[in-house]
């Protein structure tokens, strides 16, 4: 008898080769191929008249076949099947594309339903390769996600085979199914891919969304509770104004309220889980500097992790200069430095003569040994992983742990993608910031911007102008940093130092690159979006984005806060010929707004939350079902039921809760291969 842990290779039907294709589709059990949901319904269930429709709608037509099937040899590869039908309101012309068993199956003075496009003219309305059903088989039917190996129709085949193996027991309490009015897993399973009526998918898909939601509330809610762990790294001594002094700029009252956050947890006995969430040079940090001069002055060592070197270096610089008149040492270490030179730099680590050690991924190789790490920080948070976060972690006994991100979540999602931590905003600009003008044009303007970029060169300042492609692609119009860079460097700007960047440049190329660009031996850099989470470069005043639309908000909110850093004023050009008001408006937002959240929270309203991840590591499991941004109500049920789930059985070991403890395990299983 099949269960859901069953191997998906011995379905009916299924076999090795076919469980090759499956396996590649993430679907390796039964129950994942049962948890393989539609992406979408053709829904049959509504009948309309061919007089009522209008062009372009997609309808279910009830209709009986009047002439017979004709065939017509269009071309090679090219045959079409004519026939007419009537549903006695009005005539239809029905095509049917290269398929010959469907036409064969088609008996003239049948009925049928018929789901498709309204076309062709009011004398004769036409349906080109519609779906075609016996008029009995009414009802809604799945359609999967599915690739040139694999067709919708076959994984629904298989998914009906797999209904009928044994079902485990429910993942949700009984108690919680009642009191949050949710159905059991079986008629869930069948409605989600089968539903008898629409009542009856809404019913199925509120479940699981709850089940998906609930149980990642409740797995984040078990790692935070696991995290809040007894430190060995008590911050007694309070030396925050100390350290404000020998600053020679005032803190925001949002970074001293997020020093203040840190500190108070850091006192508590227990180790700190925190992210500051702060917009582009809203002073992260600064913060992180406080931080680490408290740990610093309190006997322990804290590590700074940066996503590339060039980061790392900024920060190195940084902080050094800020305490420079301090006694406390301060050394990098990445994977350019020289054998020698990090054998003794890991050495005087391990003797505790530097108290803060900044760094790459260098940090987290086996022979980086920590004298008494009491802060772990990690820069720009989505670019590391929950595993790496951990292993710099493990250098220590129970460190506190920092997180700074610049891209700006709405709180919403930042439940979900950062459940495990406590959170500090930075909502505030430093004083001296000067606001960043923001333009949208459209290419006719390129000849009046490139002359506006050489005023600015002209001043002594630098500019930026970002693509969205690499290369060449011939089946995309969009110009590529490669294209751009070889025909501004060799006309428009002959007489200027252009320099190109881009993510397929080996790191010590980039850093290169970067490094002349930030030592002002660059005047023009041409780059794609590998400049988001970028260096500090005061200088930098003009930046151009070309075909703006192909960016997500956030992501044109972050490429615009590489410049605007210093004192001179800065200008952003947004520049794109699209004609869709959509567009236009999402793009009239980043013109509008210099707020982050507010970016955000409209970016994720326009490009649900899918899109506004990206590829980016989170350590969370994809949601298969659940839309963060849609579902935010049953997100906010899900929290409240998980945590009256845990006071109540804070280690999940009564009988009914062993189902969920053994989804949770899974749940950790994933966060950590992440």
């Amino acid at each position: 008898m099949l269960n859901f842990s069953s191997d998906i290779r011995y379905l009916k039907g299924v076999g090795e080769k076919r469980a090759e294709i499956l396996y590649s589709l993430g679907i390796d059990t039964v129950g994942a191929l049962l948890r393989f949901f539609p992406r979408d319904y053709d829904d049959f269930s509504i009948i309309k008249k061919i007089c009522d429709c209008d062009f372009e709608e997609k309808v279910c037509i009830k209709a009986t076949v009047i002439t017979p099937v004709k065939e017509y040899f269009i071309r090679k590869n090219m045959t079409l099947y004519k026939f007419t039908v009537t549903d006695y309101t009005d005539k239809m012309e029905v095509t049917v594309f290269n398929n010959k068993y469907l036409a064969q199956k088609i008996n003239q003075g049948c009925e049928y339903l018929f789901l498709g496009k309204i076309s062709g003219t009011a004398l004769l309305p036409t349906m080109s390769s519609p779906i075609i059903k016996e008029s009995g088989n009414t009802g809604v039917s799945p359609i999967y996600h599915s690739t040139s190996k694999i067709k919708s129709s076959t994984i629904e085949r298989y998914i009906k085979t797999a209904l009928s193996a044994e079902f485990p027991p429910d993942t949700l309490p009984q108690s919680i199914r009642e009191k949050y009015n949710l159905c059991d897993l079986t008629y869930a399973i069948n409605n989600i891919h089968f539903p008898k009526t629409k009542k009856a998918l809404e019913t199925a898909k509120k479940r699981l969304v709850f089940e998906e939601l609930f149980i990642l509330q409740m797995g984040l809610m078990l790692l935070k509770g696991k995290k809040k762990q007894q430190s060995s790294c008590i911050i007694n001594k309070d030396l925050r104004d100390e350290f404000f002094d020998i600053l020679p700029y005032s803190l925001t009252n949002a970074q001293i309220n997020a020093v203040k956050d840190c500190y108070n947890d850091m006192k508590s006995g227990y180790t700190m889980n925190r992210l500051i969430e702060g917009d582009v040079g809203s002073g992260k940090t600064a913060v992180a500097t406080a931080l680490m001069y408290l740990v610093a002055k309190n006997g322990f060592q804290s590590a700074l992790m940066a996503p590339t070197e060039v980061l790392a270096t900024q920060h190195f610089e940084n902080i050094s200069n800020t305490l420079s008149n301090s006694e406390i040492g301060v050394c990098l270490l990445t994977g350019s430095v020289t054998k020698k030179q990090k054998d003794l730099i890991k050495q005087d680590i391990k003797d505790n003569k530097y108290q803060i050690v900044i760094g790459t991924h260098a940090l987290l190789t086996e022979d980086t040994v920590f004298n008494n790490l009491g802060l772990v920080i990690t820069d720009e948070q989505h670019r590391f992983g929950v595993a790496q976060r951990g292993k710099l972690s493990s250098k220590g006994n129970n460190p506190h742990t920092l997180v700074m991100s610049a891209t700006p979540i709405p709180r919403t999602l930042g439940l979900i993608i950062y459940g495990d931590l406590d959170i500090s905003i930075i909502n505030e600009y430093p004083k001296g910031r000067q606001p960043i003008k923001t333009y949208l044009v459209d290419s006719s303007y390129h000849k009046r911007i490139y002359e506006y970029i050489k005023k600015h060169i002209n001043q002594g300042r630098q500019g930026y102008i970002v693509c969205p492609l690499v290369e060449e692609n011939e089946e995309s119009p969009v110009k590529s940093a490669e294209e751009l860079f070889g025909e501004l460097s060799q006309n428009e700007f002959a007489d200027y130092r252009v320099g190109l960047l881009h993510g397929k440049l080996k790191p010590k190329e980039k850093d290169k690159i970067m490094q002349d660009f930030s030592l002002g031996n660059i005047d023009l850099l041409i780059s794609t979006t590998v400049i988001e989470v970028g260096i500090d470069v005061p200088n930098a005043t003009i930046m151009v984005i070309e075909n703006a639309e192909k960016f997500g908000l956030s992501q044109l909110h972050q490429l615009r806060g590489r410049i605007g850093r210093g004192r001179y004023e800065s200008s952003c050009i947004l520049i794109s010929d699209s004609k869709q008001k959509e567009t236009l408006n999402r793009l009239k937002v980043i013109k509008n707004n210099r707020d982050g959240f507010k970016i955000a929270d409209e970016d994720l309203n326009l490009r649900g939350p899918g899109d506004f991840l990206g590829n980016r590591q989170h350590g969370l499991p994809l949601l298969k079902i659940a839309d963060i941004f849609a579902d935010k109500d049953i997100l906010k049920l899900c929290g409240m039921a998980a945590a009256e789930t845990l006071e109540a059985d804070p280690k999940l070991k009564s009988k009914e809760n062993t189902p969920l403890r053994s989804e949770i395990i899974s749940l950790y299983k994933k966060l950590n291969e992440n």
